[in-house]
């Protein structure tokens, strides 16, 4: 019994933003305004952090639970299904009656992609929090990583200091989002974060840093411990003032979509299996490369022992 007690309290907590992703890749070339490119490649998946971030960490062998919030409509999508079919617990997600789950088009050409999002259902996403169901996750979870932008800060400020005191861990990926980084109250809030994971581009703009180096350090002012994902060129953190870069793994990429948060679920897994920061990172690259192989970000997520021999490559 106190085996079950020990492993529950293991358990990854995800929230944020889920998306019925619909990708088009390995695009002849980009599209502009008024024209038509046409592809024989194309698949719909379950995507946001939320989805491919717990995704992958229950396929590497972590308890993982989501918590977001989707429609009706999602409950027969193959999409939503195939996140139920993973092993990621969904009992404290909410089923809207009248609005769609989010929906994204993505458009990804030579390793990069374009998108377009609906998703008037993820506004006010942090009410989710208060929620009992919300809540007994919250008890039982040891992480929780938070896949959406923390918009408006002030919202967020006294939700996440309450989580902070109660001893949970916390992390978060904010994704693209300009009008976020320019508020005042950004930065005291992530002091509370144990790990902040922007990409490149992401930390540069954050911080006005041309040099990666330098934004990551500019970061760990704030952050405990930024994670900067550099996509083929690997990762970095800052440890106590010290940048600690690891290089990727080399694969053949088709979409994009979704390899920062694969790398997320590599990098949370290691970490909540007491793997030493180095490690963490090789986990978050294999799996961020690995994610680049096909649409979507969970379309090749190792096993926990292919894992380990991929990460010997590096």
């Amino acid at each position: 019994m106190a085996h079950v007690r020990a492993q529950a309290k293991q358990r990854l907590l995800v929230f944020g933003e889920f998306f019925l992703d619909l990708v088009f890749y390995d695009l002849p070339r980009v599209p502009k305004m008024g024209e038509e490119v046409k592809t024989a490649r194309f698949a719909t998946f379950p995507g946001g952090g939320v989805a491919t971030t717990a995704m992958v960490a229950a396929e590497l062998g972590t308890p993982t639970s989501v918590i977001t919030r989707v429609g009706e409509d999602a409950r027969m999508n193959p999409a939503w299904q195939k996140l139920v079919q993973s092993g990621v617990s969904i009992e404290a997600c909410v089923f809207d009656k009248y609005l769609a789950t989010a929906l994204t088009v993505c458009a990804s050409y030579d390793s990069d992609r374009m998108m377009i999002t609906q998703d008037a259902i993820n506004r006010n996403l942090d009410k989710l929090l208060a929620m009992p169901g919300a809540k007994k996750q919250l008890r039982r979870a040891k992480h929780l990583h938070v896949a959406c932008a923390l918009w408006p800060p002030s919202s967020w400020k006294r939700l996440i200091t309450r989580l902070k005191r109660s001893g949970l861990a916390l992390s978060a990926d904010l994704g693209w989002n300009p009008q976020l980084w320019q508020s005042r109250q950004l930065f005291p809030l992530l002091k509370h974060f144990d790990f902040v994971f922007p990409n490149e581009e992401e930390a540069r703009a954050m911080t006005d840093e041309k040099s990666v180096e330098k934004a990551a350090c500019k970061l760990g002012r704030w952050a405990s411990m930024p994670v900067v994902k550099l996509g083929g060129d690997g990762s970095l953190a800052v440890r106590d003032g010290r940048v600690i870069r690891i290089k990727s793994l080399q694969v053949r990429a088709v979409d994009a979509t979704g390899a920062g948060d694969a790398f997320n679920g590599g990098f949370l897994h290691a970490h909540l299996s007491g793997w030493p920061l180095e490690d963490c990172l090789r986990a978050g690259n294999v799996c961020g490369a690995l994610a680049t192989t096909g649409p979507g970000g969970s379309c090749a997520i190792p096993t926990g022992r292919k894992l380990k021999e991929l990460m010997r490559k590096l």
